[in-house]
């Protein structure tokens, strides 16, 4: 395999993820959508497997190893997240995944349900050709970034979580003259009032 899909996510136990949902969801109902939206985006890496050799890599924080194959399932890669910032996390990630002989990676998180398979395959078919790939979120950061080699400016001195890291790194990487590709515009769900698009999304599936 020559490509990889990292996917972000943290284990939900209560009153530890989702944390600013828990005014409205409870500690249990914020742990639950953690849950639910894990499993949704895990669902959608898988249908990216059935046209393509990408390995996953699922990175997490809280619980354990053992909790997540528990959760997960045993065939996946599951590697624990470095202490520090989103920017540390990614950078530290990619590096391993370049060290160990990757010639495209793709980071993702878990809080964009309109992420599908096909955008997935755009982006690894867009690093073939560019350098960069963003995926911008409605909120003004990024959903989904994707190399094909460590560009490890990309990730210093940014403001995570805020309107500005799309803008940001769009700057950075114009500085570096790298060649880069935008994938649509999606909407992550992060605070109370994000809800209703995860609302939506399960509608449409049930």
């Amino acid at each position: 395999m020559s490509e990889t899909l990292i996917i972000f996510t943290r284990y939900p136990e209560p009153g530890k993820t989702k944390t600013r949902t828990i005014p409205t969801l409870g500690a249990e109902g914020a742990a639950e959508l953690q849950r639910q939206m894990t499993e949704h985006t895990l669902n959608t890496a898988r249908q990216l497997q059935i046209t393509r050799n990408t390995a996953l890599e699922v990175h997490y924080t809280g619980g354990s190893q053992e909790l997540m194959m528990q959760w997960l399932g045993h065939d996946l890669q599951y590697v624990p997240q470095v202490t520090g910032d989103l920017g540390v996390k990614m950078r530290s990630a990619l590096e391993r995944t370049f060290k160990l002989g990757k010639k495209r990676a793709v980071v993702i998180g878990i809080d964009c349900p309109d992420l599908d398979s096909k955008i997935l395959t755009s982006a690894f078919e867009k690093l073939e050709r560019r350098d960069l790939v963003l995926g911008l979120a409605e909120d003004g950061g990024y959903y989904l970034i994707g190399l094909n080699r460590l560009v490890p400016q990309l990730f210093y001195d940014i403001p995570w979580g805020t309107e500005r890291v799309m803008q940001q790194t769009i700057t950075i990487a114009q500085k570096l003259n790298l060649n880069f590709a935008r994938l649509p515009v999606l909407a992550d769900v992060d605070r109370p009032e994000d809800l209703i698009i995860w609302q939506k999304y399960s509608n449409r599936l049930s």
